[in-house]
């Protein structure tokens, strides 16, 4: 979007066609051939290719589009240079004609026209492929623009303007009198042949998945009586657009007396959708085909579709405003603000499942849309499809700050408290219990995206006058938007009260994820009887169960199941020890440090959920591995190196290691549940916590055990991960 997150707005221009057609004298050394951007959402510097060719204005399709061509262009459009191009519609379709096909230019030419193509006109495209430009935002110096007019004509901003007094407490408001930023000031909208697909189009702006009837009558009698400044008159949405810009609307001329003959401003009604509805008693429980993940703001993250109980992503491909709106109204959000590719939300790691989707806008669900399936050469998870939607303005971030940081993203948390009276002050977190769930939630509520640390004690940060300790207790799942949502105590008590032990964050725009490869483990999986003699140095690491220490050493052995884990980070930030190297532990038994004192858990868990095996907390040195294609490892144990698992690479613990096992002497046959938690004590943030622990069922009969269902925490849809966790408990009785 454009940054400014709390107006509903992709800032975008739209020029309209009439404006354009006045000539002004061009810069005689180019062409006379105009060139602009359009669509949504964009930045100034880029958009799609639109040129004016007797007059009328059109595309150029994308088939053998270059960089050159691009540099092209957007030297006409005075920017030094091109720094990418797009394919297949990423701005949205134009309309009209379809100028420009197969253009090749050397990037040297003056303009597009004198590049090679098929002519003027001459095309085999359908608007899906219109290609569009990137430029460098610096422009040409003394660069005169020929298309430049002075455009007073442009919708950027919308908001509703509610008029019932009731109304204007609440937020979100959801319903009131359409306006459109103007000047300085605010229009409004003649209501003469509006539609519910007007009404659909502002809603889902707005950040509400559906429309409402209004009851007019009701508004007419009170508008009457006020001034209104009607800008626009004849808007006519499809209802799929994500902006009421790219709808046909006529602006009032700017001499005409602002006239709606017969009409009122337009008045709609938006249906929220369950996170924001006011009364939770209608939230009905949907069955859930879609959600996003890994995204730090609610209303974003990658797409991911449940397909026979197991869930999978999208792959990228024509991804585009249209599916990602559909998606967006699905989950309860409005249009999508945008549509992302290249696993801009970090990968995913199941199957993908849809391809090419292409949606049309009116669709119920991604599910009704036209897909291709997939076949494994023509998607990675590199590609994994990703939304931002639009949501409801809260004004959740109004009521908290941070302060004392050396940046924007970090410093003590201070939330605004009301008394009795009314009166409102600001006032402080107690530290006590606050962890990194807790600073997720603030960093999401503050728009600061991910939590990097919570901090329990603040003194290097004093920079305030607040001193009062206002919120204890909190205690979040991380999940919420706001602190006010999580369990806190109704009356304060803090045993360390003072200013400099009150809570505080530093926040981030990325975050790691960490992720077991669930199918190694159950391809890898074993029973080893090992000999003690060999067991001193997993002794001295306390990697075997307490009975162990009964034992006759150095006679005897122990029963290990090992299995490799290899951990991956899909996510979008380097996940990096958080004790800085003067506090690693060198391990003499293995000859490295280890950076984090507890890195995973290994457990053995019968039917209801208890330990049956004393698994063990691993500490582990942290190294790349083996990374993707095209990235390069950072981090090595060897040598007191660096650690850390590098985005896009991998943490192999082999089975052959030491403690890279659960010690099963003690455990009798029967089946149960094998679980292994990464980063269990949430110690290093990151974006997404319900992937780091990874299940398997488990069978063993006192001489061979079988590994099967293996997967991670949120891969199965409820009913499947109900069934799997039952599976232990009704075949118990048969085998002991």
């Amino acid at each position: 979007g454009s940054g400014k997150e709390t107006s509903v707005s992709l800032l975008l221009w739209f020029w309209l066609p009439y404006c354009l057609t006045q000539t002004t004298p061009s810069n005689t050394a180019t062409s006379k051939l105009k060139v602009r951007l359009a669509g949504y959402p964009r930045k100034h510097n880029e958009g799609r290719i639109e040129l004016f060719y007797k007059g009328e204005w059109g595309t150029i399709c994308d088939d053998d589009f270059t960089i050159a061509n691009a540099h092209v262009l957007c030297h006409h459009l005075g920017f030094v240079s091109a720094t990418g191009w797009t394919h297949s519609a990423k701005y949205g379709k134009g309309q009209g004609k379809i100028w420009l096909d197969n253009v090749q230019c050397h990037g040297g030419e003056k303009s597009i026209e004198f590049c090679k193509s098929r002519g003027w006109g001459n095309s085999d495209c359908t608007h899906d492929e219109d290609a569009g430009v990137v430029c460098k935002d610096e422009r040409i110096p003394g660069f005169v623009d020929s298309n430049a007019q002075v455009d007073e004509n442009k919708v950027e901003e919308v908001r509703l303007r509610p008029v019932v007094g009731v109304a204007k407490k609440k937020l979100p408001i959801t319903e009131g009198v359409v306006e459109v930023k103007y000047k300085d000031g605010w229009a409004q909208i003649c209501d003469a042949g509006w539609t519910a697909k007007n009404t659909r189009v502002v809603c889902g702006m707005l950040g509400f998945p559906h429309e409402r009837k209004v009851n007019k009558n009701f508004y007419k009698l009170y508008l009457e009586r006020q001034k209104n400044n009607f800008l626009l008159h004849s808007v006519a949405c499809t209802g799929t657009e994500v902006h009421l810009a790219a709808c046909p609307l006529e602006f009032n001329k700017p001499n005409a007396t602002s006239s709606c003959a017969g009409g009122m401003p337009a008045v709609i009604s938006c249906m929220p959708g369950p996170l924001f509805m006011q009364n939770s008693g209608l939230k009905k429980k949907l069955k859930i085909s879609v959600k996003l993940k890994g995204g730090a703001k609610v209303g974003e993250g990658r797409v991911e579709v449940l397909k026979d109980n197991v869930w999978g992503t999208v792959c990228d491909d024509r991804w585009n405003l249209l599916s990602a709106s559909v998606v967006c109204r699905e989950l309860g959000f409005g249009s999508a603000k945008e549509a992302l590719t290249g696993a801009r939300m970090g990968q995913g790691m199941g199957p993908i499942y849809m391809n090419e989707v292409k949606c049309l806008g009116q669709e119920r669900s991604i599910w009704d849309c036209p897909v291709k399936n997939i076949t494994s050469e023509n998607c990675q998870h590199s590609e994994d499809a990703a939304v931002r939607c639009n949501v409801p303005y809260m004004g959740l971030e109004t009521s908290i700050r941070i302060t004392g940081g050396r940046t924007r993203y970090e410093g003590r948390v201070e939330v605004l408290t009301s008394d009795p009276n009314g009166t409102q002050s600001w006032g402080l977190i107690c530290g006590e219990n606050w962890s990194t769930k807790e600073a997720m939630v603030a960093c999401r509520q503050l728009g600061l995206g991910y939590a990097n640390q919570g901090l329990q004690e603040t003194w290097y940060w004093d920079s305030s006058n607040v001193t009062d300790m206002v919120m204890s207790g909190v205690k979040c799942t991380g999940n919420e938007m706001a602190l006010s949502q999580c369990q806190y105590h109704k009356t304060v008590s803090c045993q360390r009260a003072a200013a400099k032990f009150a809570a505080g964050v530093i926040c981030s725009e990325t975050a790691s994820d960490l992720v077991l490869n669930a199918s190694l483990v159950e391809q890898t999986v074993y029973i080893e009887d090992r000999p003690l003699h060999m067991l001193y140095c997993a002794a001295e690491e306390d990697c075997l169960s307490k009975s162990a220490a009964k034992a006759n050493w150095p006679y005897g052995h122990r029963r290990l199941l090992r299995f490799s884990s290899q951990i991956h980070n899909i996510g979008r930030a380097d996940f990096k020890p958080k004790a800085g190297r003067h506090s690693w532990v060198w391990h003499a038994c293995h000859g490295h440090y280890h950076s984090m004192d507890i890195f995973t858990h290994y457990d053995l868990l019968n039917a209801n959920g208890t330990k049956v095996a004393e698994g063990h907390k691993a500490s582990f040195c942290l190294e790349d591995t083996d990374c993707q294609e095209g990235i390069s490892k950072r981090y090595e144990c060897a040598n007191f190196g660096d650690q850390g698992i590098t985005v896009g690479c991998w943490d192999l613990y082999r089975h052959d290691i030491d403690c890279q096992w659960i010690d099963i002497t003690d455990v009798k046959p029967g089946n149960y549940i094998m679980q292994v938690v990464i980063n269990p004590n949430y110690e290093v943030a990151e974006s997404d916590f319900t992937n780091n622990a990874m299940k398997c069922n488990c069978k063993y009969d006192g001489h061979r055990i079988w590994f099967h269902n293996c997967h991670i925490g949120d891969a199965l849809s409820e009913e499947a991960e109900r069934r799997f966790e039952k599976y232990p408990g009704q075949l118990n009785n048969k085998i002991s």
